[in-house]
């Protein structure tokens, strides 16, 4: 590998690809050699993002005019629409396979056929690649990662439910058929594209439950938690939709086993996540806000007594298109790239 990396964002329109290139032009480790937006196709980054007037950066084209051999790229962010991905990636390391990918899109996130059939109502279109995939839980798999040609990110909200649970399931320190996660998203989640009801008359001063019993984030929590736990595991989850730009807030209901109580649940992730540079375990009794991770690629885990005993509740933030997108996607090109694990990622939360 040379001493910098030429990156390529597919999808560089959106939110997820803005904040792609917030965070690569702060990285000393990377060139960014190719965006694509194929609505924005000929035009400067700038007339999409203002607040990137002052860098040079190569002007947008369409997916269908790279030449993938060509272009010499070490590393490609897929940050296209799901559904759409599959069939592009396949394109893209059939014709250069030393490229390597992180997937920002839930297309490769379920290992299995069916169940990802079951959720996204189609056959996957590179099966494949779906079997090479690695879930890019950076904090679950990192030695995998490393090795990885093509890794796909976790989902926010999934990333928000895993980090705090994850540990306690593989310590059986909860009751696996008890597990609550209410979870709150920012506007962002939805993405850039114009719907109807995401106008700000329709959300302001508003607050609503939606995914009610079906959302496909379920799939990634009910694979990666009956993977933990050895045996299935099915949470009950609910998203929400709160009318701010950035954070997801996940506040998760749990029922500690063999009579562990909610200071017992606090030991199994602090000592889980004590050399975590992007995981910080709050002090006993304090929940997280989201206000205090927004910008930064941190998680901020809390827990505290119920006042029912054997009761615990958990909380966790993180600002979905940081930690939960673009930031965990760039900690998992370090890894892939060789580099270390936090360059690029150090930013602190911006408050107010």
């Amino acid at each position: 590998m040379t001493d910098k990396a030429n990156i390529g964002i597919l999808g560089a329109s959106g939110y997820t690809g803005s904040e792609l290139l917030r965070l690569l032009l702060c990285h000393p480790r990377v060139d960014i050699a190719l965006l694509t937006a194929d609505r924005r196709a000929g035009q400067a980054v700038r007339d999409v993002f203002p607040q990137f007037s002052p860098y040079a950066l190569p002007r947008l084209v369409s997916i269908d005019d790279v030449d993938w051999p060509s272009a010499g790229l070490d590393l490609v962010f897929c940050a296209l629409p799901h559904g759409t991905t599959q069939t592009v990636i396949e394109t893209l390391l059939a014709a250069a396979p030393r490229t390597k990918v992180v997937d920002l899109s839930a297309d490769f996130r379920l290992f299995d056929e069916a169940a990802y059939e079951y959720w996204y109502g189609h056959a996957h279109r590179a099966p494949d690649l779906q079997r090479e995939a690695v879930y890019g839980l950076v904090e679950v798999y990192r030695e995998k990662i490393k090795g990885a040609r093509l890794v796909a990110n976790p989902g926010c909200y999934t990333t928000c439910g895993q980090l705090p649970l994850l540990p306690l399931i593989r310590a059986k320190a909860i009751d696996l058929d008890a597990i609550v996660i209410d979870a709150k998203s920012g506007m962002t989640g939805a993405g850039r594209s114009a719907k109807e009801a995401m106008l700000f008359s329709e959300v302001s001063e508003g607050f609503h439950a939606y995914g009610v019993g079906h959302h496909r984030h379920m799939a990634e929590l009910d694979q990666e938690f009956s993977k933990a736990a050895g045996r299935k595991v099915v949470p009950t989850f609910t998203p929400h939709l709160v009318p701010m730009n950035r954070g997801i807030l996940s506040t998760i209901y749990v029922r500690g086993t063999e009579g562990r109580g909610a200071e017992e649940l606090y030991a199994i992730l602090t000592d889980a996540y004590a050399d975590e540079p992007f995981v910080h375990v709050l002090p006993f009794g304090e929940m997280p806000q989201t206000r205090h991770v927004r910008g930064s690629n941190l998680t901020f885990i809390g827990v505290a007594r119920d006042r029912v005993p054997g009761r615990a509740i958990v909380g966790a933030a993180l600002d979905n298109l940081v930690k939960g997108a673009s930031g965990q996607a760039v900690q998992n090109m370090n890894l892939m790239l060789g580099f270390p694990e936090d360059t690029g990622l150090r930013q602190v939360a911006l408050f107010p």
